[in-house]
């Protein structure tokens, strides 16, 4: 079982995909961003509502509107996108079960309730660590990581996919106008 859900997984990469030349946004509907990926649709529009409240996209208007990042991409963390779409989780939950063995027959000794579980606070720090890994990692750092690995024109298609999405949205929703 995984800690975080998969609409993390989908929110990351949807906003890798809003991260366009040199960090500067790009807009796209979840729409496209849900068929360029693969993943379904109407999940993709909560995520995206949990993503708009947190203030990390914002909607944009009109007929090719969709989401834009709010903020600049290097100012958006993954602990940010994390924590919007999961909320604060925390990894371990600790049961105080120091306190059962059998040995105590029912009555624990002091020594064994005394001070903080150590189990508790060993999950606690890699907690603390593990968030302070995500809040070091930007978007753009992972849009970059990502332009890295690919080839070249990858970038381009991913540019020219959403122009001609866009551009279908626009051009189906004028009207013609007939010949008097």
């Amino acid at each position: 079982m995984s800690l975080y859900s998969a609409g993390v997984e989908y929110g990351i990469h949807c906003l890798i995909f809003l991260v366009g030349d040199g960090g500067e946004s790009r807009e796209a509907s979840v729409r496209d961003l849900a068929d360029l990926q693969g993943v379904p649709q109407d999940y993709l529009a909560k995520i995206f509502t949990k993503l708009a409240k947190a203030k990390l996209v914002a909607a944009t208007e009109g007929v090719r509107g969709g989401f834009r990042l709010a903020r600049p991409s290097d100012e958006i963390s993954i602990l940010d996108i994390v924590n919007a779409i999961d909320g604060q989780k925390l990894i371990f939950d600790c049961r105080e079960i120091r306190g059962r063995c059998a040995i105590f027959e029912g009555a624990p000794p002091a020594w064994a309730l005394e001070g903080g579980c150590a189990v508790h606070g060993a999950m606690l720090t890699a907690q603390k660590r593990m968030e302070e890994a995500l809040a070091q990692q930007t978007i753009l750092d992972l849009a970059r990581k990502v332009s890295r690995k690919a080839p070249a024109e990858f970038g381009t298609q991913i540019n020219d996919w959403m122009s001609e999405r866009r551009d279908k949205k626009a051009g189906a929703s004028t009207i013609p106008v007939q010949e008097i």
